[in-house]
């Protein structure tokens, strides 16, 4: 398949995109709203000549956190567009650089809409995070000579296959992208393998590891602790869970109940549009439950505290004696352990990690984190770091050895984009 019948099909494709969008927004009714900028038919008016970064959901958005920072410091003069493509990316956005930056969602992957778009927009420079790839906004890119950098690049075996069936679509484009910053030589090899031009590539490691913690987010965390009465009460987090995952979590926590009566799990699903089904199972299961965006004091009756909030996550980990980091119980791929291991967290995952395959591994090795198998292994696990303090700062410690060793991504990264933007003044 070539770039032009990718293009025909994605035009045919259009209203099933349109139903996808409302079956979403039945769910989450963000989906129904801002549908122009989509089809880039209705734009902010934006300031020309900047910076544009994509982060297509909410991982990527955290991790591009760093990046932005980083530029808005580097770069005052350049205005900054960040684009995503969900609901819950944008409105994390939104909350960690309010209009500090200029921002809407990424138009779909048709000629006419980027054109629009990148007409409107005019960008210096584009950086993608991660694997967001999309054929006509990149060859819009090199028609308009604007170069494109893939940041914090991965590039799993799964998607390599996938991006392989379709050689002269996947192929042009990757010659077409500038500079490649890709987390492991593993990965490097995999995009060089599919077409990248070897010169383009270079392995930064990932920026995941320049975890910024507040300095004043623990004591913050403490002292909501004592305000609950609850700094002696043995506390877990089972955070960025997914369906299939909850109720394990919850017989995971039935266990620890009869072991730690005063146990308390705080809950926290990944997408908001689960936070009523997870809700409603908690009191299924007989679980007495407050819910955070009520911030209502958890009192010593409460066994769940469901984290039903956006973009506190890190003061949520802050809280816990242990994190267990969800997505990974069930076939999802993991998310990003890294977070807790910062808050010096000791730090369980399920056996699937796949989207964060190498921070896994490096981690495991220096059992910095523990890996676990079902809801039996969770609740055995908790128990054992709650009842041994010693072993869970050996993990903890081992966690941030590993931290600390592949701390800096970020600024060989922008390198990279200070070569590229430098070189197309």
């Amino acid at each position: 398949m070539n770039r032009t019948l990718y293009t025909l099909l994605l035009y045919l494709a259009v209203p099933v995109i349109a139903v996808r969008l409302w079956l979403r927004s039945r769910k989450a009714p963000a989906y129904a709203k801002r549908i122009g900028e989509r089809f880039a038919l209705t734009l902010p008016q934006f300031q020309q000549g900047g910076i544009w970064l994509h982060a297509v959901s909410v991982g990527e958005s955290i991790a591009a956190a760093p990046v932005v920072k980083a530029l808005q410091q580097q770069y005052p003069d350049l205005p900054i567009t960040v684009t995503c493509m969900t609901p819950t990316g944008s409105e994390r956005i939104q909350s960690m650089f309010g209009d500090s930056v200029q921002h809407c969602y990424l138009p779909y992957d048709l000629p006419l809409a980027s054109r629009r778009f990148f007409k409107r927009l005019q960008p210096r420079l584009a950086i993608v995070m991660e694997t967001e790839l999309w054929p006509n906004h990149i060859q819009q890119c090199a028609r308009l000579n604007i170069p494109v950098v893939l940041a914090n690049g991965r590039l799993s075996a799964r998607s390599a296959r996938g991006y392989a069936r379709f050689p002269k679509l996947v192929a042009p484009m990757l010659k077409q992208i500038s500079a490649f910053a890709v987390q492991s030589q593993v990965e490097a090899q995999r995009f060089v393998d599919l077409g990248a031009r070897p010169e383009t590539v270079t392995v930064t490691g990932s920026i995941k590891y320049d975890l910024q913690i507040a300095e004043d987010l623990p004591k913050q965390a403490q002292a909501l602790r004592e305000q609950w009465q609850a700094d002696r009460r043995h506390i877990w987090i089972a955070a960025s869970t997914h369906e299939g995952e909850d109720a394990q979590i919850l017989a995971a926590h039935k266990q620890l109940l009869g072991l730690f009566p005063k146990a308390l799990l705080i809950l926290v699903p990944r997408h908001p549009e689960r936070f009523e089904s997870v809700h409603a199972l908690c009191i299924q299961q007989g679980m007495q439950v407050q819910r955070r965006s009520t911030h209502a004091p958890v009192s010593a009756a409460h066994q769940v505290l469901l984290g039903d909030t956006m973009g506190e996550l890190l003061f949520l980990y802050a809280l816990a004696d242990v994190a267990f980091v969800g997505g990974s119980l069930i076939k999802h791929g993991g998310h990003n352990m890294l977070e807790p291991v910062a808050l010096a967290k000791p730090t369980l995952i399920g056996p699937h990690y796949f989207n964060f395959l190498e921070i896994a591994q490096q981690l495991l090795a220096a059992k910095g984190i523990q890996e676990v198998a079902n809801s039996q292994q969770l609740a055995q696990a908790v128990s054992r770091l709650w009842a041994n303090s010693e072993r869970a700062q050996q993990m903890c410690r081992a966690g941030q050895v590993v931290l600390e060793r592949n701390q800096g991504a970020l600024q060989r990264l922008l390198d990279i984009i200070q070569a590229q933007l430098t070189g197309h003044q």
